[in-house]
């Protein structure tokens, strides 16, 4: 696993240079987020050494702030607003199409890993609502009946 060690070699560097600065532990958790994608107990491990803190402090903040996963997302982040607008429009109806036809529930990754589907707050499009996201591509005005052929251009 030559591309591990890459990442935990570059993790560690990020460490080094932030490891006697002021209030480190977030920047590192950042750089180690854009490393590896998620952040799994190993890699909160080797932040939590060293950095000198606790392995429970680095989980508290994992999980406190939504930037950080501590699972892998998939190839493709689906994200469905739910914002006042978009749920008046339909936003859930196109959520639970999507739940189904991949097959999990907001917060899941398929098996194969091509998608993540999450249920988020307000995207600013309002005006598009029902609105979804699929990685930094938006899909406004969004049905149900739509919902197959917006995954079709993700799956190829």
């Amino acid at each position: 696993m030559a591309d591990k060690q890459a990442q935990l070699e570059k993790l560690r560097q990020v460490i080094r240079e932030h490891k006697d600065t002021p209030g480190p532990l977030m920047p590192v958790m950042q750089a180690a987020q854009n490393i590896f994608g998620y952040l799994p107990e190993d890699v909160q491990i080797e932040i939590a050494e060293g950095l000198g803190v606790t392995l429970s402090e680095v989980y508290g903040v994992a999980t406190f702030y939504s930037q950080f996963t501590l699972e892998p997302k998939g190839e493709h982040v689906i994200s469905v607003c739910m914002g006042t607008a978009c749920y008046v429009k339909g936003a859930q109806a196109v959520l639970d199409k999507l739940a189904d036809s991949l097959g999990i529930q907001p917060g899941g990754t398929t098996r194969d890993g091509k998608f993540t589907l999450l249920a988020t707050r307000c995207l600013g499009a309002c005006g598009l609502a029902p609105v979804l996201m699929v990685d930094d591509q938006v899909h406004g005005r969004v049905t149900p009946e739509s919902v197959p052929a917006i995954l079709a251009i993700y799956e190829g």
